[in-house]
Protein backbone atom coordinates (compact mmCIF):
# COMPACT_ATOMS: atom_id res chain seq x y z
CA UNK A 1 0.00 0.00 0.00
CA UNK A 2 1.68 3.21 -1.18
CA UNK A 3 0.77 6.84 -1.20
CA UNK A 4 1.11 8.11 -4.78
CA UNK A 5 1.37 11.71 -3.55
CA UNK A 6 4.68 11.12 -1.78
CA UNK A 7 5.81 7.79 -3.19
CA UNK A 8 6.08 6.19 0.25
CA UNK A 9 3.82 3.81 2.13
CA UNK A 10 0.28 5.08 2.59
CA UNK A 11 -0.83 5.58 6.20
CA UNK A 12 -2.98 2.93 7.83
CA UNK A 13 -6.53 4.27 7.81
CA UNK A 14 -8.20 3.76 11.22
CA UNK A 15 -11.78 3.87 12.43
CA UNK A 16 -12.06 4.10 16.23
CA UNK A 17 -15.11 2.60 17.95
CA UNK A 18 -15.53 3.21 21.70
CA UNK A 19 -18.65 4.32 23.54
CA UNK A 20 -16.77 6.38 26.16
CA UNK A 21 -16.33 9.89 24.78
CA UNK A 22 -13.34 10.72 26.99
CA UNK A 23 -11.56 7.45 26.18
CA UNK A 24 -12.25 7.94 22.49
CA UNK A 25 -10.89 11.49 22.60
CA UNK A 26 -7.74 10.22 24.31
CA UNK A 27 -7.27 7.54 21.65
CA UNK A 28 -7.75 10.06 18.86
CA UNK A 29 -5.15 12.39 20.37
CA UNK A 30 -2.74 9.48 20.84
CA UNK A 31 -3.19 8.15 17.32
CA UNK A 32 -2.80 11.63 15.87
CA UNK A 33 0.83 11.52 17.03
CA UNK A 34 1.49 8.04 15.60
CA UNK A 35 3.63 7.73 12.48
CA UNK A 36 1.96 6.11 9.49
CA UNK A 37 -1.54 6.13 11.01
CA UNK A 38 -4.49 8.25 9.92
CA UNK A 39 -7.79 8.32 11.84
CA UNK A 40 -10.59 8.57 9.28
CA UNK A 41 -13.57 8.30 11.62
CA UNK A 42 -14.89 7.67 15.11
CA UNK A 43 -17.97 5.82 16.33
CA UNK A 44 -19.70 5.49 19.68
CA UNK A 45 -21.92 2.50 18.84
CA UNK A 46 -21.65 -0.71 16.87
CA UNK A 47 -24.31 0.43 14.44
CA UNK A 48 -22.46 3.68 13.81
CA UNK A 49 -19.21 1.77 13.25
CA UNK A 50 -20.87 -0.44 10.63
CA UNK A 51 -22.27 2.56 8.76
CA UNK A 52 -18.98 4.48 8.84
CA UNK A 53 -16.92 1.46 7.83
CA UNK A 54 -19.13 0.94 4.79
CA UNK A 55 -18.68 4.58 3.78
CA UNK A 56 -15.03 5.18 4.73
CA UNK A 57 -13.46 1.76 3.99
CA UNK A 58 -10.84 1.88 6.78
CA UNK A 59 -7.93 -0.56 6.84
CA UNK A 60 -8.36 -1.26 10.55
CA UNK A 61 -11.22 -0.78 12.99
CA UNK A 62 -10.09 -0.29 16.59
CA UNK A 63 -12.93 -1.93 18.50
CA UNK A 64 -14.01 -1.85 22.14
CA UNK A 65 -16.04 -4.85 23.34
CA UNK A 66 -18.60 -3.14 25.56
CA UNK A 67 -20.55 -0.52 23.64
CA UNK A 68 -23.53 0.22 25.87
CA UNK A 69 -26.86 0.20 24.05
CA UNK A 70 -27.20 -1.67 20.77
CA UNK A 71 -24.94 -4.41 19.45
CA UNK A 72 -21.69 -5.10 21.28
CA UNK A 73 -18.16 -5.09 19.93
CA UNK A 74 -18.12 -8.82 19.18
CA UNK A 75 -21.28 -8.70 17.08
CA UNK A 76 -20.00 -5.56 15.33
CA UNK A 77 -16.74 -7.36 14.59
CA UNK A 78 -18.63 -10.36 13.23
CA UNK A 79 -20.65 -8.18 10.86
CA UNK A 80 -17.62 -6.16 9.75
CA UNK A 81 -15.64 -9.29 8.84
CA UNK A 82 -18.55 -11.19 7.28
CA UNK A 83 -18.74 -9.10 4.15
CA UNK A 84 -17.41 -9.94 0.72
CA UNK A 85 -14.61 -8.18 -1.09
CA UNK A 86 -12.44 -5.80 0.87
CA UNK A 87 -13.29 -5.90 4.56
CA UNK A 88 -11.44 -4.11 7.37
CA UNK A 89 -9.26 -5.89 9.88
CA UNK A 90 -10.60 -5.52 13.42
CA UNK A 91 -8.24 -4.94 16.32
CA UNK A 92 -9.99 -5.31 19.68
CA UNK A 93 -8.87 -2.80 22.30
CA UNK A 94 -10.52 -3.46 25.64
CA UNK A 95 -10.08 -3.76 29.40
CA UNK A 96 -11.57 -7.28 29.44
CA UNK A 97 -9.28 -10.30 29.24
CA UNK A 98 -11.50 -13.23 30.24
CA UNK A 99 -11.32 -16.49 28.32
CA UNK A 100 -14.93 -16.04 27.18
CA UNK A 101 -14.30 -12.53 25.80
CA UNK A 102 -11.13 -13.61 23.98
CA UNK A 103 -12.83 -16.69 22.52
CA UNK A 104 -15.84 -14.70 21.30
CA UNK A 105 -13.64 -12.08 19.65
CA UNK A 106 -11.51 -14.71 17.90
CA UNK A 107 -14.64 -16.54 16.73
CA UNK A 108 -15.84 -13.23 15.28
CA UNK A 109 -12.60 -13.11 13.23
CA UNK A 110 -10.87 -10.28 15.07
CA UNK A 111 -7.32 -9.92 13.75
CA UNK A 112 -5.92 -8.94 17.15
CA UNK A 113 -6.79 -8.47 20.81
CA UNK A 114 -5.10 -5.78 22.89
CA UNK A 115 -5.67 -4.49 26.40
CA UNK A 116 -6.00 -0.77 27.08
CA UNK A 117 -3.08 -0.98 29.51
CA UNK A 118 -0.66 -1.45 26.59
CA UNK A 119 2.06 1.12 25.93
CA UNK A 120 1.40 3.44 22.97
CA UNK A 121 4.28 1.90 21.01
CA UNK A 122 2.71 -1.54 21.37
CA UNK A 123 -0.63 -0.21 20.16
CA UNK A 124 0.94 1.45 17.12
CA UNK A 125 2.84 -1.72 16.23
CA UNK A 126 -0.32 -3.81 16.62
CA UNK A 127 -2.24 -1.48 14.29
CA UNK A 128 0.40 -1.81 11.58
CA UNK A 129 0.46 -5.59 12.07
CA UNK A 130 -3.34 -5.80 11.86
CA UNK A 131 -3.35 -3.73 8.66
CA UNK A 132 -1.20 -6.46 7.11
CA UNK A 133 -3.48 -9.21 8.40
CA UNK A 134 -1.01 -10.36 11.05
CA UNK A 135 -2.28 -11.40 14.48
CA UNK A 136 -1.52 -9.00 17.34
CA UNK A 137 -2.11 -10.08 20.94
CA UNK A 138 -1.30 -8.47 24.27
CA UNK A 139 1.14 -10.50 26.34
CA UNK A 140 -1.48 -11.59 28.92
CA UNK A 141 -3.94 -12.47 26.17
CA UNK A 142 -1.34 -14.53 24.29
CA UNK A 143 -0.56 -16.31 27.56
CA UNK A 144 -4.22 -17.20 28.06
CA UNK A 145 -4.57 -18.44 24.49
CA UNK A 146 -1.49 -20.67 24.82
CA UNK A 147 -2.60 -21.99 28.21
CA UNK A 148 -5.99 -22.92 26.77
CA UNK A 149 -4.36 -24.67 23.81
CA UNK A 150 -2.23 -26.74 26.19
CA UNK A 151 -5.18 -27.78 28.32
CA UNK A 152 -6.40 -31.32 27.72
CA UNK A 153 -9.72 -30.95 25.94
CA UNK A 154 -12.60 -32.77 27.59
CA UNK A 155 -13.96 -35.36 25.21
CA UNK A 156 -17.54 -35.15 24.00
CA UNK A 157 -19.79 -38.10 24.78
CA UNK A 158 -21.53 -39.97 21.96
CA UNK A 159 -24.81 -38.26 22.86
CA UNK A 160 -23.16 -34.83 22.85
CA UNK A 161 -21.71 -35.56 19.41
CA UNK A 162 -25.18 -36.56 18.20
CA UNK A 163 -26.64 -33.29 19.45
CA UNK A 164 -23.77 -31.29 17.97
CA UNK A 165 -24.33 -32.93 14.59
CA UNK A 166 -28.01 -31.99 14.73
CA UNK A 167 -27.07 -28.47 15.82
CA UNK A 168 -24.86 -28.11 12.75
CA UNK A 169 -27.86 -28.73 10.49
CA UNK A 170 -29.59 -25.68 11.96
CA UNK A 171 -32.19 -27.50 14.05
CA UNK A 172 -33.64 -25.87 17.18
CA UNK A 173 -33.84 -27.56 20.57
CA UNK A 174 -37.35 -28.90 19.99
CA UNK A 175 -36.43 -30.40 16.60
CA UNK A 176 -33.26 -31.96 18.03
CA UNK A 177 -35.28 -33.51 20.86
CA UNK A 178 -37.71 -35.04 18.38
CA UNK A 179 -34.94 -36.33 16.12
CA UNK A 180 -33.11 -38.03 18.98
CA UNK A 181 -36.21 -39.12 20.94
CA UNK A 182 -35.21 -37.22 24.08
CA UNK A 183 -36.76 -34.34 26.01
CA UNK A 184 -36.09 -30.70 25.21
CA UNK A 185 -34.76 -30.24 28.77
CA UNK A 186 -32.21 -32.99 28.11
CA UNK A 187 -31.11 -31.23 24.94
CA UNK A 188 -30.55 -27.99 26.87
CA UNK A 189 -28.52 -29.83 29.52
CA UNK A 190 -26.30 -31.42 26.89
CA UNK A 191 -25.88 -28.10 25.09
CA UNK A 192 -24.59 -26.46 28.28
CA UNK A 193 -22.03 -29.24 28.64
CA UNK A 194 -21.03 -28.96 25.00
CA UNK A 195 -20.54 -25.19 25.35
CA UNK A 196 -18.38 -25.70 28.46
CA UNK A 197 -16.22 -28.34 26.78
CA UNK A 198 -15.72 -26.31 23.62
CA UNK A 199 -15.19 -23.01 25.47
CA UNK A 200 -18.02 -21.16 23.70
CA UNK A 201 -21.35 -19.64 24.66
CA UNK A 202 -23.34 -19.66 21.43
CA UNK A 203 -24.73 -22.27 19.03
CA UNK A 204 -22.79 -20.74 16.15
CA UNK A 205 -19.62 -20.79 18.21
CA UNK A 206 -20.09 -24.47 19.06
CA UNK A 207 -20.54 -25.40 15.40
CA UNK A 208 -17.54 -23.29 14.34
CA UNK A 209 -15.23 -24.87 16.94
CA UNK A 210 -16.56 -28.36 16.15
CA UNK A 211 -15.75 -27.89 12.46
CA UNK A 212 -12.31 -26.53 13.28
CA UNK A 213 -11.55 -29.55 15.50
CA UNK A 214 -13.18 -31.96 13.04
CA UNK A 215 -15.70 -33.17 15.58
CA UNK A 216 -18.52 -33.34 13.05
CA UNK A 217 -19.05 -36.23 10.62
Amino acid sequence: MTDPAVGGPAPVRILVCDDHVVVRAGLLALLDSAPGIEVVGEAGTGEEALALAARLAPDVVLMDLQLGAGIDGVETTRRLTAGTGRVPHVLVLTTYDTDADITRAIEARATGYLLKAERPEELFAAIHAAAQGRTALSGPVAGRVMANLRKPRPALTDRERDILAQLATGLGNREIARALFISEATVKTHLRRIYDKLGVDTRAGAVAVAKERRLLP
